[in-house]
């Protein structure tokens, strides 16, 4: 829905939508190099601000000769990172927490002899150690005379970057600083966010319908306690996120949390067990992936007092019946889609999963141990992911990097039963 129409003096119509980016939530580090295009970096922080990422900066020696890093810091509300070893910094590693913070390493401008010291893998200075210790996407947009960037180095060193995974975004075409006409022009900080916001949607599962469950449910025991848990609901809408960036329609069942909707994601709030079984059982129609990332009560109480129970001299007992198995139910369906559970344990993760992988008859299920710091009200997780036939260790990361990380997992092994499931019937219709 337009936020505002404008009629101009030239009678255009310009509509401004709020439109909703893909970098909002997102941690963007921006690096920026010894050219002097570095005077667009002053407008692309901005704008990567006003999309909703959270940007931090690491310039170059040479970036500083043409903007201060006192401008970039008050763009980005962040200090400006220069030095590589930084006393400053924990453990004076700079680099490393740099690295871990980022959900992406945009480096704009991109001049060819950082090009070509990425593709040798430097690292003697801040911004290509960030850059060799990132596991996030990594995308440079170049900037240089034409001369330079037709040069069959600078050519032989792109293709290495794009054949390791590295994004090159650009460059224009256009005049340049030195008189020059060609290519070689940093493109325009609007275009850049664009291409960057290509980092996050991958597209693997599109036309896919996703139903995630997320948070707490409450239990009441009268009108002013519940039996709860610690569920923060950071996981599974994470996850939710996640999934709409992998191009899926996503609805998501949360349970009483603190949180924003993820852009792009339906939104169904319930509050007791038994709500989100009826919410989950009248959504799951049609679903082709749903993933259990709720903590979800295990019993409620078999009587709620109208009234606010008062304090009595001796013991309160309360009698508990157990709450619906929404994942079992769900798994059980004849048409089950892609079942994805979770598991928060304090002792023998493996052992658990596994059992709850079996009892369940769930396509995939998702552990993690709780406490020091880990699963509930933490922005960490680390999660150890089960399969039949196969496992894998997804490290400690924020829960936001860790539910990309999930989702392309759950991506894969879906279109792999999925891909199964249609050679089996071929082979049923033809078994010859």
């Amino acid at each position: 829905m337009p936020a505002c129409v404008v009629m101009s003096d030239n009678t255009d119509l310009l509509v401004n939508y709020f439109t909703m980016s893909y970098l909002s939530g997102k941690n963007i580090l921006l690096g920026i190099t010894g050219s002097i295009a570095a005077y667009k970096s002053a407008e692309l922080v901005r704008h990567l601000r006003e999309a909703g990422a959270s940007v931090r900066v690491v310039m170059t020696a040479g970036a500083a000769e043409f903007i201060t890093p006192l401008t970039l810091q008050a763009l980005s509300g962040h200090p400006v990172s220069s030095d590589l070893l930084d006393p400053a910094a924990e453990a004076a590693m700079g680099h490393i927490e740099l690295a871990r913070w980022a959900d992406a390493v945009l480096v704009a401008p991109a001049t060819a002899n950082f090009i070509a010291r990425r593709v040798h893998g430097r690292g003697d200075d801040l911004l290509t150690a960030v850059c060799l210790a990132c596991e996030a996407p990594q995308a440079v947009a170049p900037a240089m005379n034409q001369s330079m960037w037709e040069d069959p180095a600078t050519t032989h060193n792109v293709a290495t970057l794009q054949e390791r995974g590295i994004r090159v975004i650009g460059p224009a075409v256009g005049s340049q600083a030195c008189g020059d006409s060609g290519p070689g022009r940093l493109l325009e900080p609007e275009v850049l966010v664009r291409h960057l916001e290509n980092l996050f949607t991958t597209g693997i599962l599109a036309g896919c319908r996703v139903l995630v469950t997320a948070g707490p449910t409450r239990e009441p025991l009268d009108p002013v306690r519940y039996l709860g848990n610690r569920s923060s609901g950071k996981m599974g809408f994470a996850v939710a996120a996640a999934a709409v960036e992998a191009g899926a329609e996503v609805t998501l069942i949360a349970g009483p949390v603190a949180l924003s909707t993820p852009q792009r994601v339906k939104r169904i709030d319930v509050v007791t067990a038994r709500e989100m079984q009826v919410a989950v059982l009248d959504g799951v129609k049609g679903t082709d992936i749903f993933i259990a990332a709720a903590a979800v009560a295990d019993y409620r109480p078999r009587d709620v007092s109208g009234c606010k129970l008062k304090k009595s001299a001796g013991k309160l007992t309360l009698e508990l019946e157990r709450n619906p198995d929404i994942l079992a139910m769900v798994a059980g369906r004849e048409k089950a889609p892609f079942t994805v559970g979770f598991a928060a344990e304090t002792e023998s993760v493996e052992l658990n999963a596994q059992q709850k992988l079996q009892a369940k008859s769930i396509d995939m299920i998702a552990a993690n141990q709780v406490g020091e710091n880990l699963g509930f009200e933490a922005d960490d997780n680390a999660l150890q992911v089960f399969w039949d036939g196969g496992s894998v260790q997804l490290e400690r990361a924020r829960k936001t990097r860790l539910a990309r990380q999930l989702v392309e997992l759950v991506a894969e092994r879906y279109h792999h039963k999925h891909d199964n499931d249609t050679v089996i019937k071929l082979h049923a219709k033809d078994p010859a």
